[in-house]
């Protein structure tokens, strides 16, 4: 790891600063800490008692825990411009995941004290957080459901919708989406809770159907609306 200075105008870029004067950023990168990651850099372990929200500047991170096994469990991936480490920042309590750097990655590290003065100082910080935290309720609410109502093959094709429609709202009405960079099969896997051969299987008969085909470095999902109806039929709606 290696720490860097004040990057100006690299805070341009996330989603939970959007629409900030450009003084109050400055002044935010100022307060940063920043650091540079290689690829598979663990940034921080589960129970860390860290306390900083993590910007990223460029790059990628992925949210991890471990069984006692060693077996990885992924929960989410999150690219330039995205935050991590918001929980900690809020409750003073420790980290409840891991966080590994999956490409060259920078981030920029505010302490707890600056994000929720932030917060008091600029409302639409304190609601773009709510909003995202909305979000992780949400998509952990989903994923109960699916690991408790789904065989491993559904699982599969929810996570393949949840990737095609991200955080984009209106990825629903569209009627393909492009999932990239391509997931591995073993981070499929890791996502739902299955094996590498059996995502290898679902997304060949996805292919052999023509729902879903690869194109470059991402996969194609040919009609959103027939996979949506896949994953509810199985979820009984």
């Amino acid at each position: 790891m290696k720490r860097a200075m004040t990057k100006p105008h690299a805070l341009e870029s996330i989603a939970l600063l959007k629409g900030l004067p450009t003084p109050v950023l400055r002044e935010i990168e100022k307060k940063c800490v920043w650091h540079d990651y290689g690829e598979d850099e663990q940034i921080f372990d589960r129970d860390n008692d860290s306390r900083d929200i993590y910007f990223v500047a460029s790059g990628r991170v992925r949210i991890v825990n471990y069984s006692m096994s060693g077996r990885e469990v992924s929960f989410d991936d999150i690219a330039t411009g995205g935050t991590f480490g918001e929980l900690a920042a809020i409750d003073a309590k420790p980290r409840s995941a891991s966080v590994v750097a999956r490409e060259p990655t920078t981030v920029a590290a505010l302490e707890s004290g600056a994000l929720l003065e932030l917060a008091v100082k600029h409302p639409q910080v304190a609601i773009a957080l709510m909003k995202r935290l909305a979000r992780i309720v949400r998509a952990a609410t989903e994923r109960i459901m699916d690991l408790s109502t789904h065989g491993a093959h559904n699982r599969v094709y929810a996570e393949l919708l949840r990737l095609a429609r991200g955080e984009d709202e209106s990825a629903a009405a569209k009627a393909n989406a492009t999932i990239t960079p391509m997931p591995t099969h073993s981070e499929i896997a890791s996502r739902v809770s299955t094996t590498r051969e059996t995502v290898a299987r679902v997304l060949s008969e996805l292919q052999h159907s023509g729902l879903v085909r690869r194109e470059h470095d991402g996969f194609v999902v040919t009609d959103l609306e027939r996979l949506r109806a896949m994953v509810e039929e199985f979820r009984g709606e």
